[in-house]
């Protein structure tokens, strides 16, 4: 018999790889392994979310974390994001502070300014503003900077570098400077070191810190900014186009209060700070914040008697309530949180309307009408009830007028003013200084009314603001 010695070699092949799958042991296929940033997932994450943020598929994120269900998610868990060549280390989010900008946020955590927006899908400057939320990398072997120095008036990097005892390679260097000629007075430069008790922003160097209160602030809210400067610093600025007042209180810290319009179209508006330093040298720094809607409904048309909506009348009278509640005094006369004016009378949320609603006047058998909105807060209750203080006070102002009926006006101090309308009694008068709890008069239903009540507006330097966030949080 003719033996086939090709069909021999290829079965003693086979029978060589037989022997081999019994004599060694199995190794399975590994999979390859994915590399990438790692992003820690934040409270209301979602895979879904994070994919779209981060411009990746959902499949290829499950992928790279070997995850099968998509709801298979905890917060501050570590995900793996494919697909971003060039970073590594962690991904963390930061809320913007009041001083940072994209370059200051650049310089200080040394991530390239490309990489920044590329993560966090910027186009424009103006979407950084305070308030929001941004995507920062921490990277591998990278130095976040906390010391930050600005260039004075005339100053050249040289003698900078000088005072902060670096070299000039130094902060070019760190500050993606072209050279010693490529800085401009108001530059806020980093540089490695301790900066004591200055919190790492790109504010000018007079400013330790910034902050703003209950970001971000709605129609009709009350901005409070606390600002820690070095000794000496006298402070102004603007929120919106209205000039701020800074007051200092016990921690050495300076406070603002500011009132925002309740009919302010919502958007980004400028805030900016303005440092006086003991030499008379002067560091401002703005910014955008954000101002949201207050979701304030529509009111049922309301008719009125004609003579409470006239211009002729309405007009002069809110030019004097203007006048009054312009001036700031100096003296904080209420301490810690204010109370319900109606508070021997009304449960605290016995309101029959809120500030801010919009609304719609109409004179009784004319066509005369206005529209507007509601500058108080509303408290049901008959004729004769109690009114109280919600803090203390001095009284600026009681008497009658046309459209809020018997009125008194207290001045709490650092702009901070409270009216009472439509009264049927006055148990004060100007000058008086009132305590919180006192009664200063009884409701009633003179004015523009369609019923006895009692209306409680509040006034923060020159502007309406929502009562109740008074009565639920503590100013300043």
């Amino acid at each position: 018999m003719k033996i086939n010695k090709k069909n021999m070699t290829k079965r003693i092949s086979l029978l060589f790889l037989l022997l081999s799958f019994l004599i060694l042991p199995f190794q399975p296929v590994q999979a390859q392994e994915t590399s990438g940033p790692v992003y820690i997932v934040q409270p209301g994450d979602s895979l879904s979310s994070i994919a779209v943020f981060f411009s990746i598929s959902l499949t290829d994120l499950m992928s790279a974390n070997d995850i099968t269900d998509a709801n298979q998610l905890d917060a501050g868990q570590q995900l793996v994001i494919p697909g971003l060549e060039g970073i590594t280390g962690v991904i963390n989010t930061e809320i913007i502070n009041f001083g940072d900008s994209f370059r200051s946020l650049t310089r200080r955590t040394q991530v390239p300014l490309n990489m920044f927006k590329k993560l966090n899908h910027i186009v424009s400057p103006s979407e950084f503003y305070v308030g929001v939320n941004m995507i920062v990398p921490v990277q591998e072997g990278s130095q976040n900077l906390t010391k930050r120095v600005s260039v004075g008036a005339g100053e050249s990097l040289l003698e900078l570098a000088v005072k902060q005892n670096t070299d000039t390679w130094t902060l070019a260097h760190y500050n993606n400077l072209q050279g010693s000629w490529d800085s401009m007075a108001g530059d806020t430069l980093f540089t490695p070191g301790e900066n004591g008790e200055q919190i790492a922003s790109g504010l000018p160097s007079a400013f330790i810190s910034a902050e703003i209160r209950d970001l971000p602030i709605k129609q009709g809210g009350t901005g409070v900014i606390k600002v820690n400067t070095i000794p000496g610093v006298t402070l102004g600025g603007i929120l919106v186009d209205h000039p701020l007042n800074f007051f200092a209180v016990e921690d050495g810290t300076q406070v603002a209060l500011q009132g925002v319009h309740a009919l302010l179209t919502p958007g980004i508006y400028p805030l900016r700070l303005d440092a006086t330093l003991p030499d008379g040298s002067k560091q401002s720094y703005e910014q955008y914040i954000l101002i949201v809607s207050g979701n304030y409904p529509d009111d049922p048309l309301l008719y009125v008697d004609p003579i409470t909506i006239d211009p002729a009348e309405t007009e002069p009278e809110s030019n004097q309530l203007i006048s009054i509640t312009t001036p700031v005094t100096v003296e904080k006369f209420w301490a810690g949180d204010f109370t319900s004016p109606a508070s021997q009378y009304a449960d605290a949320t016995y309101f029959t309307s809120r500030f801010g609603n919009r609304r719609t006047y109409i004179g009784t058998g004319t066509e005369l009408s206005i529209q507007g909105f509601h500058t108080g807060l509303d408290f049901g209750g008959g004729t004769g009830l109690p009114i109280t203080t919600p803090a203390r006070g001095k009284v600026v102002f009681a008497q009658a007028w046309t459209v809020r009926g018997n009125t008194t006006i207290i001045d709490h101090g650092w702009g901070v003013y409270s009216g009472f309308w439509h009264q049927s009694k006055f148990y004060v008068q100007v000058g008086d200084i009132v305590e919180q709890g006192q009664v200063i008069g009884e409701v009633g239903g003179t004015g523009r009314v369609t019923g006895p009540h009692l209306h409680w507006e509040l006034w923060v330097n020159g502007i309406q603001v929502d009562p109740m966030d008074w009565l639920t949080n503590t100013y300043p």
